[in-house]
């Protein structure tokens, strides 16, 4: 068995709600194996408020966290990234920076619950749906055997993760 943590980097483009989610969550319930991040390509600079909600009224971290451009990590001495997932189908088509590291990458989009308009109670309904599959995709991550798995397999264990229930299909990127 491995000591290993793994640095995982979600990226989203405002970097305010589905990033933060995921990183809240991997952070909380893969603590003793991997460290989480996440940023975006055109952040926010604020997180969206029913993220933070959503993230208290489960009880996982909801401090700390910030909108951040996803240029920080492609930095010298940026945290080397192990994974980097795309949870928005918008950053998913975008040009990435070059990852230090050569980090096993995938796409895990859902639909963006900040992006839903009408009552609070609709809003809240869509983060709730957003973090169950985000959790849901975090927690069959979190069970692979990541050392012990060549990087092919793993490769499309992470592929399959991202067409779980809820998937979204990223977007072309234009020509």
């Amino acid at each position: 068995m491995t000591d290993r943590i793994y640095n995982v980097l979600f990226l989203c483009t405002g970097n305010s709600a589905r990033s933060i989610l995921a990183e809240s969550i991997l952070t909380r319930d893969g603590a003793s194996r991997f460290r989480a991040f996440s940023a975006g390509s055109q952040p926010k600079g604020a997180i969206n408020p029913f993220a933070l909600k959503m993230l208290r009224a489960c009880d996982y971290p909801a401090e700390g966290f910030r909108s951040k451009s996803w240029d920080e990590f492609a930095k010298p001495g940026a945290p080397v990234m192990d994974f980097v997932f795309t949870v928005c189908d918008n950053a998913a088509a975008e040009a990435c920076p070059v990852w230090p590291g050569q980090p096993m990458t995938a796409h895990w989009g859902i639909e963006d619950p900040a992006a839903v308009e009408g009552t609070d109670v609709r809003k809240e309904a869509a983060f709730n749906a957003a973090f169950r599959y985000l959790k849901n995709r975090i927690s069959v991550f979190t069970a692979l055997p990541v050392g012990s798995l060549d990087r092919m397999t793993l490769g499309s264990k992470l592929i399959e993760i991202g067409q779980l229930q809820g998937a979204t299909r990223p977007r072309p990127s234009a020509a």
